[in-house]
């Protein structure tokens, strides 16, 4: 710290015009409180197992936006590290994140990136587009491509609703590799190691124009499915009353459905399943 700064005055950096970014703010004056800096020296990796990982996240477009949901399961190799992980987060009033891989650089990576977004907006004075928010989520993974090669890999999902767009066109989902590669996806997707189960549910069950509840049920029969075949993804725990984590980003902003909405939904879903263990067939 700077002497102004531990007498209890912000340092000289504070008052000096620069970047709308955050993440170059810290990078260029405290860069060891980055998240994305190396924790191991050269040539050394993590021990496979020896850190919590988040599993299976998805995101789906429906008639009023985006819906975007996740387990609630944290492993660490063959352990259950975590039981009601939260995945899912607003990254801003109509934007949100989920992510899968190392959970404490994922939070840590999710806060940053939260006060990135408010950053740009109180510097500029207007909010970044949702192509820009992407862009700038990208950047931030490329930047821990160094992490990442370590064994210490984030994975997130973006969705936003995009009020530029046309009716029924407003919800976007982005997703990203290790490296920062950005690709928008067209009415679903999901990450994480029950991915390829989540993805083939939702292809079976998806369709354009589904309201809150279906889309909602569709989100909750693709975790289960990510579940079943997937010891990683964590299913809905009713004894414990531990359910997936489901949002929705709309025109009037970020909301999370209550947990008795959840609950309510997930029960109906579970009871179907006593009869048609596969889940629900596609549409013909």
């Amino acid at each position: 710290m700077t002497e102004r700064e531990t007498d209890g005055r912000l340092g000289d950096e504070f008052f000096t015009p620069g970047t709308s970014s955050f993440t170059e703010f810290l990078a260029a004056h405290r860069p060891e409180l980055l998240p994305t800096r190396r924790p191991f020296p050269d040539g050394v990796r993590a021990e496979e197992g020896q850190f919590p990982h988040g599993t299976t996240v998805l995101a789906l477009t429906y008639r009023d936006g985006v819906m975007i949901a996740g387990d609630r399961r944290a492993t660490m190799g063959s352990l259950i590290a975590q039981r009601d992980l939260e995945k899912v987060h607003p990254a801003d009033d109509h934007t949100a994140v989920a992510f899968a891989g190392s959970v404490g650089l994922a939070l840590d990576m999710v806060k940053l990136y939260q006060v990135e977004l408010k950053h740009f907006e109180k510097i500029e004075g207007i909010p970044m587009t949702l192509n820009a928010k992407a862009r700038r989520l990208a950047g931030m993974i490329r930047q821990n491509l160094g992490q990442a090669m370590q064994g210490l890999a984030v994975v997130p999902l973006l969705t936003g609703y995009d009020a530029s767009r046309p009716d029924g066109e407003q919800g976007r989902i982005f997703s990203f590799d290790v490296v920062g590669g950005l690709y928008e996806k067209d009415g679903f997707h999901a990450e994480g190691s029950g991915s390829p189960y989540a993805r083939g549910a939702l292809k079976k069950l998806f369709h354009t124009g589904m309201d809150r509840r279906e889309a909602a049920l569709t989100a909750l029969q693709a975790l289960y499915d990510a579940a079943d075949d997937d010891s990683a993804t964590g299913g809905p725990d009713l004894n414990r009353r531990i359910f997936p984590i489901v949002s929705v980003i709309t025109e009037e902003g970020f909301e999370r459905l209550s947990e008795p909405e959840t609950e309510e939904l997930t029960r109906q879903m579970v009871q179907q399943r006593r009869s048609s263990p596969d889940g629900p067939t596609a549409a013909a």
